[in-house]
Protein backbone atom coordinates (compact mmCIF):
# COMPACT_ATOMS: atom_id res chain seq x y z
CA UNK A 1 0.00 0.00 0.00
CA UNK A 2 1.34 3.45 -0.96
CA UNK A 3 2.23 5.88 1.83
CA UNK A 4 0.39 9.17 2.13
CA UNK A 5 2.21 12.41 1.24
CA UNK A 6 2.17 13.40 4.93
CA UNK A 7 3.82 10.14 5.93
CA UNK A 8 6.50 10.51 3.27
CA UNK A 9 7.16 14.12 4.32
CA UNK A 10 7.45 13.12 7.96
CA UNK A 11 9.83 10.31 7.09
CA UNK A 12 11.94 12.65 4.98
CA UNK A 13 12.15 15.15 7.83
CA UNK A 14 13.30 12.44 10.23
CA UNK A 15 15.93 11.33 7.75
CA UNK A 16 17.16 14.90 7.26
CA UNK A 17 17.40 15.37 11.02
CA UNK A 18 19.45 12.18 11.35
CA UNK A 19 21.84 13.26 8.60
CA UNK A 20 22.23 16.69 10.20
CA UNK A 21 22.97 15.19 13.60
CA UNK A 22 25.48 12.80 12.08
CA UNK A 23 27.24 15.68 10.35
CA UNK A 24 27.39 17.63 13.59
CA UNK A 25 28.72 14.58 15.34
CA UNK A 26 31.53 14.20 12.85
CA UNK A 27 32.67 17.77 13.61
CA UNK A 28 31.83 18.06 17.27
CA UNK A 29 31.93 14.61 18.72
CA UNK A 30 33.42 11.23 18.06
CA UNK A 31 32.85 8.01 19.93
CA UNK A 32 32.10 8.45 23.60
CA UNK A 33 31.27 12.12 23.09
CA UNK A 34 34.87 13.11 22.26
CA UNK A 35 35.33 15.76 19.63
CA UNK A 36 36.57 14.89 16.15
CA UNK A 37 39.96 16.55 15.77
CA UNK A 38 41.01 17.78 12.34
CA UNK A 39 44.78 17.35 12.24
CA UNK A 40 46.64 19.22 9.52
CA UNK A 41 50.15 19.02 8.13
CA UNK A 42 52.31 20.85 5.64
CA UNK A 43 53.33 19.25 2.36
CA UNK A 44 56.77 17.84 3.14
CA UNK A 45 58.05 14.66 4.74
CA UNK A 46 58.83 15.83 8.26
CA UNK A 47 55.52 17.60 8.78
CA UNK A 48 53.61 14.62 7.39
CA UNK A 49 55.37 12.24 9.77
CA UNK A 50 54.78 14.47 12.80
CA UNK A 51 51.18 15.17 11.80
CA UNK A 52 50.61 11.42 11.59
CA UNK A 53 52.18 10.98 15.04
CA UNK A 54 49.72 13.52 16.45
CA UNK A 55 46.84 11.72 14.75
CA UNK A 56 47.89 8.31 16.09
CA UNK A 57 48.25 9.66 19.63
CA UNK A 58 44.82 11.27 19.52
CA UNK A 59 43.21 8.09 18.17
CA UNK A 60 44.93 6.12 20.92
CA UNK A 61 43.33 8.52 23.42
CA UNK A 62 39.87 7.81 22.02
CA UNK A 63 39.44 10.70 19.61
CA UNK A 64 38.19 10.41 16.08
CA UNK A 65 40.69 12.08 13.76
CA UNK A 66 40.23 13.65 10.36
CA UNK A 67 43.60 13.94 8.61
CA UNK A 68 43.89 17.08 6.48
CA UNK A 69 47.43 16.66 5.20
CA UNK A 70 49.63 18.13 2.46
CA UNK A 71 48.56 21.75 2.99
CA UNK A 72 50.90 24.33 1.48
CA UNK A 73 52.99 26.07 4.10
CA UNK A 74 51.83 29.44 2.81
CA UNK A 75 48.18 28.75 3.71
CA UNK A 76 48.23 26.32 6.65
CA UNK A 77 48.12 29.11 9.25
CA UNK A 78 45.05 30.54 7.51
CA UNK A 79 43.50 27.07 7.53
CA UNK A 80 43.85 26.98 11.31
CA UNK A 81 42.44 30.46 11.81
CA UNK A 82 39.48 29.70 9.51
CA UNK A 83 38.74 26.52 11.51
CA UNK A 84 39.44 24.22 8.58
CA UNK A 85 41.91 22.36 10.82
CA UNK A 86 42.23 22.24 14.60
CA UNK A 87 45.87 21.31 15.13
CA UNK A 88 49.10 21.02 13.14
CA UNK A 89 52.91 20.87 13.60
CA UNK A 90 54.55 24.28 13.28
CA UNK A 91 58.02 25.70 13.84
CA UNK A 92 58.77 28.41 16.38
CA UNK A 93 60.99 30.31 13.95
CA UNK A 94 58.27 30.29 11.30
CA UNK A 95 55.76 31.65 13.78
CA UNK A 96 58.18 34.38 14.87
CA UNK A 97 59.49 35.58 11.51
CA UNK A 98 57.00 34.52 8.84
CA UNK A 99 53.62 34.78 10.60
CA UNK A 100 54.19 37.42 13.25
CA UNK A 101 57.08 39.23 11.53
CA UNK A 102 58.73 39.90 14.87
CA UNK A 103 62.44 40.74 15.31
CA UNK A 104 64.88 37.85 15.04
CA UNK A 105 65.63 36.02 18.31
CA UNK A 106 68.04 33.14 18.80
CA UNK A 107 67.22 31.75 22.25
CA UNK A 108 64.71 28.84 21.93
CA UNK A 109 62.78 29.76 25.08
CA UNK A 110 62.53 33.43 24.08
CA UNK A 111 61.27 32.51 20.61
CA UNK A 112 58.71 30.08 22.04
CA UNK A 113 57.45 32.51 24.68
CA UNK A 114 57.14 35.30 22.10
CA UNK A 115 55.09 33.26 19.63
CA UNK A 116 52.98 31.63 22.34
CA UNK A 117 51.94 35.01 23.77
CA UNK A 118 51.29 36.62 20.39
CA UNK A 119 49.29 33.68 18.98
CA UNK A 120 47.02 33.63 22.02
CA UNK A 121 46.40 37.37 21.77
CA UNK A 122 46.03 37.65 18.00
CA UNK A 123 44.75 34.29 16.79
CA UNK A 124 43.18 32.54 19.81
CA UNK A 125 45.58 29.67 19.18
CA UNK A 126 47.82 27.89 21.68
CA UNK A 127 51.33 26.56 21.24
CA UNK A 128 51.75 23.35 23.22
CA UNK A 129 55.20 22.25 24.45
CA UNK A 130 57.97 22.60 21.91
CA UNK A 131 60.24 19.66 21.19
CA UNK A 132 64.03 19.57 21.07
CA UNK A 133 63.78 18.87 17.34
CA UNK A 134 65.15 21.92 15.55
CA UNK A 135 64.57 22.06 11.80
CA UNK A 136 66.49 25.28 11.32
CA UNK A 137 68.89 26.70 8.79
CA UNK A 138 72.35 25.21 8.49
CA UNK A 139 75.29 24.67 6.20
CA UNK A 140 76.44 21.25 5.02
CA UNK A 141 79.86 20.44 3.59
CA UNK A 142 81.24 17.38 1.93
CA UNK A 143 82.71 15.18 4.67
CA UNK A 144 85.91 14.76 2.68
CA UNK A 145 86.38 18.54 2.75
CA UNK A 146 85.50 18.69 6.44
CA UNK A 147 88.21 16.16 7.25
CA UNK A 148 90.80 17.62 4.90
CA UNK A 149 90.48 21.21 6.18
CA UNK A 150 89.29 20.52 9.73
CA UNK A 151 85.92 22.24 9.21
CA UNK A 152 83.28 21.36 11.79
CA UNK A 153 81.86 24.80 12.65
CA UNK A 154 80.81 27.87 10.70
CA UNK A 155 83.78 29.70 12.25
CA UNK A 156 86.04 27.09 10.64
CA UNK A 157 84.18 27.48 7.37
CA UNK A 158 84.62 31.26 7.31
CA UNK A 159 88.40 30.86 7.50
CA UNK A 160 88.42 28.53 4.49
CA UNK A 161 85.59 30.06 2.40
CA UNK A 162 87.98 31.24 -0.35
CA UNK A 163 88.93 27.60 -0.98
CA UNK A 164 85.33 26.36 -1.29
CA UNK A 165 82.61 26.24 -3.95
CA UNK A 166 79.19 27.30 -2.68
CA UNK A 167 75.98 25.72 -4.00
CA UNK A 168 73.55 28.57 -3.36
CA UNK A 169 69.76 28.40 -3.46
CA UNK A 170 69.43 32.06 -4.39
CA UNK A 171 67.13 33.37 -1.67
CA UNK A 172 69.40 32.27 1.17
CA UNK A 173 71.92 34.89 -0.04
CA UNK A 174 69.46 37.73 0.62
CA UNK A 175 67.20 36.58 3.45
CA UNK A 176 67.58 38.32 6.81
CA UNK A 177 68.05 34.97 8.52
CA UNK A 178 70.29 33.62 5.74
CA UNK A 179 73.88 34.32 4.72
CA UNK A 180 73.68 38.06 5.63
CA UNK A 181 72.95 37.11 9.25
CA UNK A 182 76.00 34.86 9.30
CA UNK A 183 78.32 37.46 7.77
CA UNK A 184 77.33 40.08 10.36
CA UNK A 185 78.72 37.81 13.07
CA UNK A 186 81.27 35.52 11.42
CA UNK A 187 82.60 37.93 8.82
CA UNK A 188 82.45 37.83 5.00
CA UNK A 189 82.13 34.47 3.27
CA UNK A 190 84.24 35.05 0.17
CA UNK A 191 83.64 31.83 -1.75
CA UNK A 192 85.97 30.48 -4.39
CA UNK A 193 82.82 30.30 -6.55
CA UNK A 194 79.06 30.45 -6.07
CA UNK A 195 76.38 28.97 -8.33
CA UNK A 196 72.63 28.76 -7.79
CA UNK A 197 71.08 25.27 -7.74
CA UNK A 198 67.59 24.02 -7.00
CA UNK A 199 67.28 22.92 -3.38
CA UNK A 200 66.28 19.40 -4.43
CA UNK A 201 69.62 18.95 -6.22
CA UNK A 202 72.03 20.08 -3.53
CA UNK A 203 73.03 16.66 -2.21
CA UNK A 204 73.50 15.36 -5.75
CA UNK A 205 75.67 18.39 -6.51
CA UNK A 206 77.78 17.75 -3.42
CA UNK A 207 78.04 14.02 -4.12
CA UNK A 208 79.19 14.73 -7.68
CA UNK A 209 81.94 17.05 -6.39
CA UNK A 210 80.42 20.01 -8.21
CA UNK A 211 80.35 22.05 -4.98
CA UNK A 212 81.71 21.84 -1.45
CA UNK A 213 79.15 23.71 0.68
CA UNK A 214 75.37 24.13 0.53
CA UNK A 215 72.58 25.53 2.69
CA UNK A 216 70.62 22.82 4.48
CA UNK A 217 67.84 22.30 6.97
CA UNK A 218 69.14 20.65 10.10
CA UNK A 219 66.83 17.61 10.04
CA UNK A 220 67.09 16.63 6.37
CA UNK A 221 67.14 12.87 5.91
CA UNK A 222 70.27 12.87 3.75
CA UNK A 223 72.26 14.10 6.74
CA UNK A 224 72.26 10.55 8.13
CA UNK A 225 74.93 9.86 5.47
CA UNK A 226 77.70 11.26 7.64
CA UNK A 227 80.36 9.60 5.52
CA UNK A 228 79.33 11.95 2.70
CA UNK A 229 77.88 15.02 4.40
CA UNK A 230 78.77 16.98 7.53
CA UNK A 231 76.37 19.49 9.07
CA UNK A 232 78.33 22.39 10.53
CA UNK A 233 77.77 23.71 14.02
CA UNK A 234 76.49 27.29 14.25
CA UNK A 235 78.97 27.91 17.05
CA UNK A 236 77.98 31.55 17.58
CA UNK A 237 74.23 30.79 17.49
CA UNK A 238 73.35 33.27 14.78
CA UNK A 239 70.42 31.52 13.16
CA UNK A 240 67.04 31.40 14.92
CA UNK A 241 65.72 28.07 16.23
CA UNK A 242 62.91 26.32 14.38
CA UNK A 243 61.71 24.00 17.11
CA UNK A 244 58.79 21.73 16.27
CA UNK A 245 55.66 22.41 18.28
CA UNK A 246 51.92 21.73 17.95
CA UNK A 247 49.62 24.71 17.42
CA UNK A 248 45.97 24.15 18.36
CA UNK A 249 42.87 26.30 18.23
CA UNK A 250 42.11 27.63 21.71
CA UNK A 251 38.45 26.64 21.71
CA UNK A 252 39.33 23.05 20.79
CA UNK A 253 41.88 22.81 23.60
CA UNK A 254 39.48 24.37 26.11
CA UNK A 255 36.84 21.80 25.19
CA UNK A 256 39.36 18.93 25.29
CA UNK A 257 42.09 19.84 27.80
CA UNK A 258 43.54 16.32 27.85
CA UNK A 259 44.81 16.87 24.30
CA UNK A 260 47.72 18.86 25.70
CA UNK A 261 49.04 15.88 27.65
CA UNK A 262 48.46 13.51 24.72
CA UNK A 263 50.36 15.62 22.20
CA UNK A 264 53.06 16.85 24.59
CA UNK A 265 54.13 13.22 25.10
CA UNK A 266 54.84 13.01 21.39
CA UNK A 267 56.84 16.24 21.41
CA UNK A 268 58.89 15.03 24.39
CA UNK A 269 60.04 12.03 22.33
CA UNK A 270 61.34 14.12 19.43
CA UNK A 271 64.78 15.62 19.07
CA UNK A 272 66.82 16.66 16.05
CA UNK A 273 68.54 13.29 15.63
CA UNK A 274 65.28 11.38 15.92
CA UNK A 275 63.48 13.54 13.37
CA UNK A 276 66.43 13.31 10.98
CA UNK A 277 66.34 9.51 11.21
CA UNK A 278 62.58 9.42 10.61
CA UNK A 279 62.96 11.70 7.58
CA UNK A 280 65.69 9.43 6.25
CA UNK A 281 63.43 6.38 6.41
CA UNK A 282 61.05 8.17 4.05
CA UNK A 283 63.37 10.19 1.82
CA UNK A 284 66.36 7.85 1.67
CA UNK A 285 64.91 4.39 2.34
CA UNK A 286 61.67 5.20 0.48
CA UNK A 287 59.32 3.92 3.19
CA UNK A 288 55.78 5.32 3.46
CA UNK A 289 55.48 8.13 6.00
CA UNK A 290 52.45 6.46 7.61
CA UNK A 291 54.47 3.28 8.26
CA UNK A 292 57.41 5.24 9.64
CA UNK A 293 55.17 7.21 11.98
CA UNK A 294 53.31 4.09 13.15
CA UNK A 295 56.51 2.20 13.95
CA UNK A 296 57.91 5.13 15.91
CA UNK A 297 54.67 5.78 17.75
CA UNK A 298 54.45 2.14 18.78
CA UNK A 299 58.00 2.43 20.19
CA UNK A 300 57.16 5.39 22.43
CA UNK A 301 53.60 4.85 23.59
Amino acid sequence: MRRSIKAITAAAMVMLLMVTLAACGSRNGGEGGKQTIHVGSKDFTENLVVGELYALALEDAGYKVDRVFNIAGSVIHTSLIHKEIDLYPEYTGTGLLTILKLPLLTDPDEVYNAVKKAYEEQFHATWLDYSKANDGAGLVVRTAVSKELGITTISDLQKHASELRFASQGEVDQREDGIPALEKVYGPLKWKSSKVYDNSLKYEVLSNDEADVAPAYTTEGMLVKTDEFTLLQDDKQVWPPYNLAPVIREEVLNANPDIAEVINKVSAALDTGTITALNAKVDVDKEEYEDVAKAFYDSIK
